[in-house]
């Protein structure tokens, strides 16, 4: 059964137990920890009792690899991994989202496949890998990630569609979902206006329905064919300047999601 949460870098920069009260009010089924800075994201005894407090199960673990998040749990993309799915388990989720490691990390980007699959094994917990895509460097396509940024070209065992960096790639994230079939494991629910071939640089996040991505006709078509992954929230809501103007807007996100996968479209026979 398809659950629909919320990451807690939707009300960055926020604190978690705010994070679990805002997904709590906005009526999602579950919460994604964003690894971070904050304490809290690494404590997993708070995390179940934030977890047990607002009666929201913890759905996935988000590995520290952005750029803001570098230096959390050291600078070894495996190190990062590994602790995030030892999290991952003592809070009971069943994911973890992973981006590829940036080219200049060399080793453990040559080495990545290899350490999914290994801490997946160790942990079971799922690791699914993010779609990511590649970077306009003064005016040139620049390839940051290894061993790539698109999971399809990747032996990965299960893989994370996010809409808005389908979006920036210049890819279709229904075209991605069917082409993934049963590798694909987890969702992230955003939105994307241009690509990095229109001269886009930043990924935006926009709310579901506000980009060019087909984001309906890609839950529907999950929802047709019993898809029972997770769809997540991640979007950005900096533009609100009230609480309430913010809890509107992730209202919003779970309305358009419920609206989509509640009038499936027919089911793609490779998605499952």
């Amino acid at each position: 059964m398809m659950k629909i949460g919320m990451s807690t870098s939707c009300v960055y920069p926020w604190s978690t137990e705010r994070a679990f009260a805002m997904a709590k009010l906005a009526g999602f089924d579950g919460v994604e920890i964003m690894v971070s800075s904050d304490a809290v994201t690494r404590d997993a005894a708070r995390l179940r009792a934030l977890s047990e407090e607002y009666a929201l199960p913890i759905l996935s673990i988000h590995a520290p690899v952005l750029l803001l998040t570098q230096f959390v749990w050291g600078t070894d993309p495996a190190v990062k991994l590994r602790r995030s799915a030892e999290l991952a388990a003592e809070v009971g989720a069943t994911t973890v989202v992973v981006h590829p490691p940036f080219r200049w990390q060399g080793k453990s980007a040559k080495n990545f496949l290899d350490v999914v699959r290994s801490t997946t094994a160790d942990s079971g917990v799922e690791i699914a890998v993010e779609n990511m895509f590649p970077w306009l460097v003064r005016g040139r396509l620049v390839d940051a990630y290894a061993p790539g940024w698109d999971p399809r070209q990747l032996d990965a065992d299960a893989v994370t569609l996010d809409f808005s960096h389908a979006a920036l790639a210049g890819v279709d994230g229904l075209e991605v979902a069917t082409e993934l079939g049963d590798r694909l494991r987890h969702i992230h629910l955003c939105d994307g206006s241009g690509s990095v071939h229109d001269g886009r640089i930043f990924d935006e996040h926009l709310f579901p329905g506000e980009g060019t991505q087909p984001v309906p006709e890609t839950l529907g078509m999950l929802a047709a064919a019993g898809w029972n992954g997770s769809i997540v929230a991640e979007v950005n809501t900096r533009k609100a300047r009230e609480e309430a103007d913010r809890l509107e807007l992730l209202r919003r996100v779970v309305d358009f999601t419920r609206a989509a996968i509640a009038a499936p479209a027919h089911p793609s026979p490779s998605a499952r």
